[in-house]
């Protein structure tokens, strides 16, 4: 028995993300995507996981520069989230124009200042998952920008905020 599409979305639903933006830049040209299939998968040596749609114009220049970074969004970041979830945003000459930004000294991938974390990645592998791809990479240089912020989650479709620690 086949498992319905739509159920298996809204079960996967149910289990809360983080959100993070990840960015590449091929031929000087820079790239970014919002992503909430993210994951810590090694600490020796340091690697990380992301799945990026085939069908995105990410794809071909993720795979192409073998090199990205990501930034985890804090709770104030869903305006950037929602844009760089949008499609039909991606002239890459004012790509990251409104956005505080730097780029990495290791990797020149741009990272979004205003975010909780953000690592610089060389792809270590390329898996081919249904219409999908996961990245592997190494985490080759990272950096906390807001220590102080809440992240930003996705459950259920709908962004979620943690509420403050005592």
């Amino acid at each position: 028995m086949a498992v319905d599409p739509d159920a298996f979305r809204r079960a996967v639903g149910r289990f809360a993300t983080g959100v993070t933006v990840i960015t590449t830049v091929l031929d000087g040209q820079p790239f970014a995507i919002t992503a909430n299939s993210f994951t810590s998968v090694s600490l020796d040596p340091l690697l990380v996981l992301v799945g990026v749609r085939k069908a995105s114009r990410f794809h071909a220049p993720v795979l192409g520069s073998g090199v990205w970074g990501v930034s985890v969004l804090a709770a104030d970041m869903q305006d950037a989230s929602r844009f760089f979830a949008s499609q039909d945003r991606h002239d890459a000459g004012i790509l990251f124009d409104g956005w505080k930004h730097s780029v990495g000294a290791e990797t020149g991938v741009v990272l979004l200042e205003d975010a909780l974390a953000a690592f610089e990645c060389r792809t270590v592998l390329a898996y081919e998952g249904g219409d999908h791809t996961l990245l592997l990479g190494e985490v080759v240089a990272l950096d906390g920008f807001r220590r102080e912020a809440s992240p930003l989650l996705f459950y259920e479709g709908t962004y979620r905020v943690l509420p403050p620690t005592d």
